[in-house]
């Protein structure tokens, strides 16, 4: 059984996640828990007696406030919930406690709403970011307005310069979904593998499940994200998948920010990021 790992602060913008991670689970066979991370105060003149007592008493409110926001999300998709779970965290530190909590639970996949950034807030990170950047659990970003739709078609985006654990991957998630996978591979002219028969003859030897071959040319005078979302207007893909090396620190982040972070501030369907580690 996967399992699949949605943070909320009870926004609007958080159901986008919520939505999709409770569609993938109603195509197969994924336990699903749902993940606020709050910060209960302590007053400094307290006990710890008296602290844990209302630590506890603050954490089953979050839960039930939790267990009914979670409640309305699976009403408004007609789906009846099972192998889902409620958790509340106290913490400060919101993005080390998802990581650790899904580490720690062995979760396959963290699924949390990407929202817009300005250039700071992509400087210093939002939560969004900072999973995709360092999370060694593979993190899927929703956009804000995605809807629940079945998921038919993922699109794996590939430099070619891992294909088989890769690819491995990336069929072991279409497969219970039923979906089609497509790999887009963007060339430059200074590459040697040219040739779209050459990468399927790849494909082939590493995968029987059908893959879809896409060698489309970068387009020098744009961003490779641009270059990514006239595929996906074209293709409409329910998941884009990208591989990643993570880096951390600040002026990593300002000088060699990954296609996969900057992506899933513009992402218009769900990103799926695996660590390339």
């Amino acid at each position: 059984m996967k399992k699949i790992l949605v943070t909320t602060d009870f926004s609007a913008n958080s159901k986008a996640a919520m939505r999709f991670a409770i569609q993938f689970a109603s195509q197969g066979d994924v336990a699903v828990t749902f993940l606020h991370v709050q910060h209960i105060q302590r007053l400094t003149s307290w006990t710890e007696a008296t602290y844990a007592a209302y630590e506890k008493e603050e954490i089953a409110k979050a839960r039930k406030t939790l267990e009914r926001f979670v409640g309305s999300v699976y009403k408004s998709l007609k789906i009846t919930p099972t192998n889902q779970l409620c958790v509340i965290e106290n913490s400060p530190f919101v993005d080390s406690t998802i990581m650790r909590y899904a580490s720690g639970h062995h979760v396959d996949f963290i699924c949390i709403s990407a929202r817009g950034a300005g250039m700071m807030e992509k400087l210093l990170g939002t939560s969004t970011a900072n999973l995709v950047g360092q999370s060694p659990v593979p993190v899927i970003a929703v956009p804000g307005a995605y809807r629940a739709t079945k998921l038919t078609a993922l699109l794996y985006t590939s430099d070619l310069g891992n294909l088989e654990p890769e690819l491995t991957r990336v069929v072991e998630l279409a497969k219970p979904l039923g979906a089609s996978v497509e790999l887009l591979h963007l060339s430059t002219q200074s590459e040697f593998v040219t040739d779209p028969e050459i990468i399927r003859m790849a494909v082939q030897k590493y995968t029987d499940y059908p893959v879809t071959v896409h060698l489309k040319p970068r387009d020098v005078e744009t961003t490779l994200i641009a270059d990514i979302e006239r595929v996906i207007k074209a293709q409409k893909p329910s998941l884009l998948i990208m591989f990643t090396t993570q880096r951390e620190g600040f002026f990593d982040r300002l000088l060699l920010s990954s296609n996969a972070v900057d992506y899933s501030f513009l992402t218009t369907v769900p990103l799926l990021v695996f660590s390339k580690a």
